[in-house]
């Protein structure tokens, strides 16, 4: 659990959490896997139930998907960070493996509808393959998915999750590990309406608009290398109302209290219409999930 900077030990109230989805879903398990069983959690259907509910004080912080290892980037959640300009606190990687799972008595051979997630069709699109005969129906996510086969108690009806939704929900396994990537997983954010620094970051996050025109992104990246800084990602997103022209999502290794990242930081402002800061967080190892 890194909870280092985010759990203020003079409150005298247990923390509220926030995640999407139900009971069983993958962000319910990055929520545990941060925080662990000892804070309230409020579950909510959408992504951006989460920054309203965050906004109105309800919950003290949001966990929510980020970007998977098989699909990239969900663009929804990198969207709804730069709308409502929280900060990002924390990370987690979660493994994800995924089973097709159906009522009692039923077996694959009468299945003809699946319900899931988008991400997760994706990630299981081998697998799918081979069922063409099957219908695909987006679901809200995994776990709300196995919930409704269940209420629904139709043989020919199936959901793509994991194994403790199966568990919670009374389904049984009819295919063990569909996700085509041996290795998926996902990077969940934990987000806050108050920016973290301590000297236990060591990674940042922000957002930035460029001049259109040739060279802009290559003169604000160049910082990064001349002040020894690992940039680890970059993610782009359109600006709504300007058509072929994007806004930039970077993560970069550092602490903003360390002179080479806070040098880094002020040349890439220079370079930049807008620069802002979301996040400020301990990083989470990949390995630990392997």
């Amino acid at each position: 659990m890194d909870s280092v900077g985010l759990i203020d030990q003079d409150k005298d109230y247990s923390l509220t959490v926030g995640f999407q989805g139900v009971k069983g879903s993958f962000s319910e398990e990055a929520l545990i896997q941060h925080f662990g069983y000892g804070v309230d959690m409020v579950n909510v259907e959408e992504f951006e139930d989460i920054f309203i509910e965050l906004k109105n004080n309800n919950i003290d912080y949001g966990v929510l998907p980020i970007e998977n290892s098989s699909t990239g980037g969900i663009s929804e959640v990198y969207d709804l960070l730069n709308k409502y300009e929280f900060y990002i606190v924390g990370e987690e990687y979660v493994k994800v493996n995924h089973h097709l799972m159906a009522i009692d008595g039923s077996s694959i051979e009468d299945i003809k509808e699946v319900y899931s997630h988008s991400q997760a069709f994706s990630q299981c699109s081998e697998f799918l393959n081979g069922h063409t005969n099957w219908k695909l129906i987006p679901y809200h996510n995994t776990a709300k998915s196995a919930e409704h086969v269940k209420k629904s108690n139709k043989k020919y009806m199936a959901a793509i999750g994991s194994i403790r939704a199966s568990k919670l929900y009374g389904l049984k396994i009819l295919k063990y590990n569909i996700n085509t990537n041996n290795y998926n997983s996902t990077r969940f954010v934990i987000i806050s309406k108050h920016m973290r620094q301590d000297k236990d970051c060591n990674k940042i996050s922000a957002v930035l608009s460029l001049e259109h025109r040739a060279g802009s992104l290559y003169n604000a990246l160049r910082a990064f290398a001349k002040n020894d800084i690992n940039l680890l990602k970059i993610e782009s997103r359109p600006i709504k109302d300007r058509p072929w022209q994007y806004i930039f999502y970077i993560d970069f290794e550092g602490n903003l209290s360390n002179e080479n990242a806070h040098t880094a930081v002020e040349l890439v402002k220079e370079s930049c219409l807008n620069f802002r800061l979301i996040g400020s967080y301990t990083k989470s190892e990949v390995e630990k999930i392997e």
